[in-house]
């Protein structure tokens, strides 16, 4: 995981500074292969017990397919947790994600109507939350999941400053 200020960010040869890249806190992979492991288990349990008790031993195992889904859906969150990233940079803020699709969301600061942190039982238990903006566009919200409770925090009380001293000029 890349840190730094947005002041961090590196100059390149056309005098323009690239931003400062931060990836997500590994606990956020952790949630959601613990929540891959303990559904997809279940579901391989009963439905190995229900097969094997009307259909046969034979078709109990059948039981073993969401143990393959299981594991490719292991690979795929971690690459998808891998392609997560945001920057923080003078007028705005990045984030990007996806594997296949790209997907670059730019919210400028002085369009935040609204900062929220969340945090549900189970980002809870994991000491993670989200960080939830809103715009004057709905298209333009944007969620980055999965931050440690301080740095959700300190994002969502810089974006604030920020957007109020953005939008005071308009």
């Amino acid at each position: 995981m890349e840190t730094g200020s947005p002041r961090d960010a590196g100059t390149r040869g056309d005098g323009t500074t690239e931003p400062v890249w931060r990836g997500l806190p590994p606990g956020l992979l952790r949630m959601r292969r613990l929540l891959l492991v303990v559904w997809l288990g279940l579901i391989a349990l009963v439905l190995g017990v229900l097969l094997n008790l009307f259909a046969g031993p034979a078709w109990a195992a059948f039981a073993l397919l969401p143990l393959a889904l299981m594991a490719w859906g292991w690979v795929l969150l971690g690459r998808n947790w891998r392609s997560w990233r945001y920057a923080e940079r003078a007028d705005d803020l990045l984030i990007s994600r996806g594997v296949l699709w790209r997907e670059e969301t730019v919210v400028p600061y002085g369009r935040m109507q609204l900062v929220e942190v969340t945090s549900g039982p189970v980002e809870r238990h994991f000491g993670l939350a989200s960080v939830q903006l809103h715009t004057a566009a709905a298209a333009t919200d944007a969620t980055i999941p999965g931050l440690e409770p301080a740095e959700a925090e300190r994002l969502r009380d810089r974006l604030t400053e920020l957007g109020e001293a953005r939008s005071a000029g308009l």
